[in-house]
């Protein structure tokens, strides 16, 4: 039977899938790799290890399953969106990848506004500049590491390094392009009258095409890395929330929301035209349909607050175990309440210095307490971007599909069902 290999390039991970045209899924493998903080405010990747971990990733499953594999008819990308990867003219990495994490470009968005005002920015891109995104990390990188950008031939996202280094080809498509905000995103292209205006060579950014199109077949040099034939077809895929609609579905307006905890959570919906937030508190990106927008509210701390706590706090607890601990607490953790701005704000306020806290704080509370607090925090902010998407389109969902990590815990899927009052479905491979 056909088979199709799904790679998710993550904030935290890569995960790798070969899935039957039937839907049944044949066998997955993950590699974990992490984020580097050379500074306060500071969140980079080195690219080469994320190739390398798909690499892994791959092997075993060629090697676990070396029918699937011969009965590839292509593959397909997800990955984390916003992020810079530069390369010189011989298509290497010139510095670490700059992620949507990172902080530390607030004077560039200052710098951007004065040759873009705001509402014009908003206008065409229908997105708010913010920190972590590609082109406020570039202007960072030509104020700070003048020698990079200079010798800068192509900018990329992260995911698409990746498929380039498995067919060879360079380009990026409309959904993770436009997460770079500084896309023209009704009419899906560049949004060159932002770009000339910052000074930027047009001939840096690479050609966009959408995501089911093909961007080339497998390399012999890759097919030796990872395990998979030559010539195999590889599409160009798209961002890791677009992706998320499809696989939930989420391919019509008519369809349900979908809240999703991974590293960051977010709340989206998709339009059939390219609405925008006037009020600044949302992004609109193109769908991986050429036909549909997605509107999306978001919360930078999800799985990454867990995260730091287990880690922090409990000294590597595993989400499991969190989890176990939280369940013995009852719901509102008597009071203590959780903000879950650790790495800033996006959504319904973008600051960049909004920090996190525990409130309420007693002598009567436990480590449990705190846990339990973390999770309905994390999700009481999604609460908070469900009713901004609400004021926009002017409805509300007759159902959630839940998504992410956090869809295979019960605990926070009976949070939401409660704090959302909606009914939460959830996928098996959530």
């Amino acid at each position: 039977m056909d088979c199709f290999l799904g790679i998710d390039v993550g904030t935290s991970s890569v995960k790798s899938m070969i899935m039957r045209a039937d839907g049944i899924i044949v066998g997955v493998e993950q590699q974990k790799y992490d984020v580097l903080r050379p500074q306060v405010g500071y969140a980079e990747q080195d690219i080469e290890v994320l190739w390398q971990a798909t690499c892994s990733t791959l092997k075993v499953l060629s090697r676990k399953y070396p029918k699937a594999i011969r009965d590839l008819k292509c593959i397909g990308y997800s990955g984390q969106m916003h992020g810079l990867v530069m390369l010189d003219k011989n298509n290497l990495p010139l510095r670490n990848a700059i992620i949507w994490q990172d902080q530390r470009s607030i004077r560039e968005i200052d710098e951007i506004h004065l040759r873009v005002p705001p509402n014009k920015f908003n206008a065409i891109t229908l997105n708010t500049l913010s920190t972590g995104y590609l082109v406020s990390s570039l202007m960072w990188v030509r104020n700070n590491e003048p020698e990079n950008f200079e010798r800068l031939h192509k900018l990329i996202l992260p995911k698409d390094y990746i498929r380039f280094k498995m067919c060879g080809e360079i380009g990026s498509d409309m959904s993770d392009a436009s997460s770079s905000v500084v896309f023209d995103t009704a009419n899906r292209d560049w949004a060159w009258n932002i770009i000339d205006k910052l000074g930027i060579e047009r001939s840096v950014f690479p050609e966009c095409h959408e995501s089911y199109e093909c961007a080339g077949r497998v390399t012999t040099t890759a097919a030796n890395q990872t395990g998979i034939l030559p010539g195999t077809p590889v599409v160009f895929g798209g961002g890791d929330t677009l992706m998320h609609e499809v696989g939930t579905c989420l391919i019509d307006e008519e369809r349900p929301w979908v809240a999703n905890i991974g590293t960051s959570c977010q709340v989206t919906c998709a339009m059939t035209h390219p609405l925008h937030d006037k009020e600044y508190r949302t992004n609109t990106f193109c769908h991986v349909k050429e036909d549909l927008w997605m509107l999306m509210s978001c919360n930078l701390s999800g799985g990454s607050a867990m995260k730091w706590i287990g880690e922090k706090i409990f000294h590597k607890q595993s989400f499991n175990e969190l989890n176990q601990m939280a369940e013995k607490v009852s719901a509102g953790s008597d009071g203590l309440i959780f903000l879950p701005h650790l790495n800033g704000s996006r959504s319904p306020d973008i600051d960049p210095r909004a920090k996190g806290m525990f409130m309420g704080l007693t002598l009567n509370h436990t480590g449990e307490h705190l846990v339990r607090s973390a999770m309905e925090g994390i999700v009481y902010s999604l609460n908070n971007c469900m009713e901004v998407l609400k004021s926009i389109v002017h409805r509300e969902p007759d159902r959630i599909i839940a998504s992410g990590g956090g869809a295979r815990s019960r605990l926070f899927l009976q949070m939401e069902a409660d704090i959302f009052n909606k009914p939460i479905y959830t996928t098996v491979e959530a």
